[in-house]
């Protein structure tokens, strides 16, 4: 596995940046600018440990619970029924959680293919 390949993580990296930058066109509501913000930044930073590391299936695990976060942010910053804003956490927080998932299997082979090998 290549660094700086992955389509996975680069969805995940541009997921993340949508979510951070969707508080400057949505209306905030409850925590909606901090969580997002927050939320957006921890998925562009997995994302780029991802591309640089490629084959450590932990940070695809923590990356996974990081896309379950921003998928749960609205319910946790009481901004779920906002739904511009809530469904600017929804949807790139799903489609960080799905590519992250079919990234897991192929980084976990790797690994596995990388201890083997040494």
């Amino acid at each position: 596995m290549k660094k700086w390949t992955r389509w996975q993580d680069w969805v995940t990296v541009a997921a993340g940046l949508y979510v951070a930058l969707s508080t400057s066109w949505t209306e905030p509501a409850g925590a909606s600018m901090s969580l997002m913000i927050v939320g957006g930044i921890l998925l562009i930073v997995a994302g780029l440990v991802n591309l640089s590391m490629p084959g450590i299936p932990a940070v695809e695990w923590i990356q996974a619970l990081i896309a379950l976060l921003v998928i749960a942010a609205p319910w946790m910053g009481s901004y779920y029924d906002t739904m511009g804003v809530a469904w600017s956490s929804w949807i790139p927080g799903i489609v960080a959680l799905v590519v992250t998932a079919l990234a897991i299997k192929p980084s976990t082979e790797e690994r596995r293919h990388h201890i083997v090998a040494h």
